[in-house]
């Protein structure tokens, strides 16, 4: 049994990642600020499942807050640390950028230096793929270069590939940052596309649909995502001794650092992930059809070869299934 740090418990990924981690032993010091980016009863509600659980303990604080993350680190001791909280959405960080560098840059530095003074074995991070930003060679590599993000929330995100990096080298801190393809599933963020549309569609509104339908996602249904952390959480990372600088690989490195993408390999438009939902729905969806957003790209696809090679893993829930355990759950939650 380790003694784990989930930052962003109270988020969604942050919430499943905690209960899986609960349910085979660990224990679990759960971290949120709760703060009311979207609504809060939501998180209430998923830290309510937690809560019963006698392995798991809240504190409720923020990454910023550099004295209290230092007191955190210091009285817990933690084995490994996974940080799930961010400033999220590539759409509201047009709107409130310095939110984006509080949290996802000064945060994510008092994370680092929690886990380089506190001895922490190994420190897993949510990264995202919007690091691809202008890429278009699909699927995206972790081995490709992501020099030019399309929003500042992608910039946040490569921000914090590179300050793990620099830690890794300096201090010899394992460091595995996760490139998270769309994520879907119950207990969903309700500012994502599926939360908008199935609350939308049974309001009878219509919906916005950027780029006409037509952009292409790698959905990646919740479960998968946390079966990939856990099992990377599990592998601690190493130098990779064949790295050239004459030739250096993005995903690897001279230090115990590696990056790794977490999605579906299986990338649909979007019109026919509105059709999936209208069938479990039962309603046809109103559309408003639009342009490419800024911020927005054309498609995703994860490369997951190396997660397949180093811990055996390829996430596989048919989009269809994955749907319809999000409308069931939404039915049953909101008692529509």
């Amino acid at each position: 049994m380790s003694k784990t740090l989930v930052t962003g418990a109270a988020g969604f990924i942050g919430y499943h990642l905690s209960k899986r981690l609960l349910a085979r032993g660990d224990e679990v010091v759960g971290l949120d600020n709760l703060n009311d980016y979207y609504d809060v009863r939501l998180k209430h509600d998923r830290l309510k499942q937690l809560e019963g659980h006698p392995g798991f303990r809240f504190v409720k604080g923020s990454l910023e807050n550099r004295q209290a993350i230092e007191q955190l680190f210091n009285t817990e001791k933690f084995d490994r640390v996974i940080n799930m909280a961010a400033q999220a959405g590539v759409r509201h960080s047009l709107k409130n950028p310095h939110a984006y560098v509080s949290s996802n840059i000064v945060g994510f530095m008092n994370i680092l230096e929690g886990c380089r003074h506190t001895g922490v074995k190994h420190l897993v991070y949510a990264s995202s793929s919007s690091v691809y930003g202008a890429n278009t060679t699909v699927p995206f590599s972790v081995h490709h270069n992501v020099d030019h993000p399309m929003s500042l929330y992608a910039a946040t995100k490569k921000a914090n590939e590179l300050m793990a990096h620099s830690y890794s080298s300096l201090y010899d801190l394992p460091t595995t940052g996760l490139r998270f393809f769309t994520t879907y599933g119950p207990w969903g963020r309700p500012d994502m596309a599926l939360f908008l549309f199935t609350k939308a569609i049974l309001d009878g509104r219509p919906i916005d649909v950027f780029s006409r339908g037509r952009m292409q996602r790698d959905f990646t249904y919740i479960d998968d995502i946390v079966e990939g952390v856990v099992r990377l959480s599990d592998t601690t990372p190493a130098a990779n001794p064949s790295w050239n600088s004459n030739a250096p690989d993005p995903g690897t490195s001279y230090a115990p650092y590696r990056i790794y993408n977490i999605g579906n390999s299986n990338p649909v438009e979007l019109l026919y992930f509105i059709e999936t939902l209208e069938k479990f729905l039962g309603k046809t969806a109103v559309k408003n059809l639009l342009p490419m957003q800024a911020g927005d790209v054309p498609a995703t696809c994860a490369d997951v070869g190396d997660l397949i090679h180093d811990v055996g893993f390829a996430p596989n829930t048919p989009l269809e299934e994955g749907v319809r355990i999000f409308v069931e759950w939404y039915r049953g939650y909101y008692g529509v």
